[in-house]
Formats: C-alpha cells, structure tokens, sequence
C-alpha cells in the first residue's frame, strides 16, 4: 500500500463523498480511482453501462435492486 498525495480540495471531496456513500475515505478514493480507470477504459460506455456491468460481475442484478420513490 502505498500513500497518494492530493490537492486539499480534492481530499475535502473525498470525506464529504465518503459520508455521503458510507464509505471510508480511503475506500472512496479506491472507487473513484476504480471507476475513472474503467471509463478511460471503455470510453464508449456511459457511467450507468460501466455500474451495470460491475454489479452484474459481482452478482448483483441492477434490475432487482428497488429505486426509491417520494
């Protein structure tokens, strides 16, 4: 394991994006550094196609997973 050094601002993002995900830090910066790698990747896939695909690979159904509603 290795340490990353970020701009201040950035490292801020990251806690507020980690309260908001239930997340650690450090495992919010992993998803984030996951997921930009994946696009990068696969430039010809949206966010939500790439998500789909992961959780499919994981062995979740995207389709099952309730949406919420107001």
């Amino acid at each position: 394991m290795g340490i990353v050094n970020i701009e201040e601002e950035l490292h801020e993002q990251l806690r507020k994006a980690s309260r908001v995900s239930c997340r650690s830090i450090n495992a919010q910066a992993a998803f984030w550094i996951k997921i930009g790698m994946l696009c990068e990747l696969n430039p010809q896939l949206t966010f939500q196609q790439i998500m789909g695909r992961e959780l499919r690979e994981a062995g979740v159904d995207p389709h099952d997973v309730a949406v919420a509603t107001e």
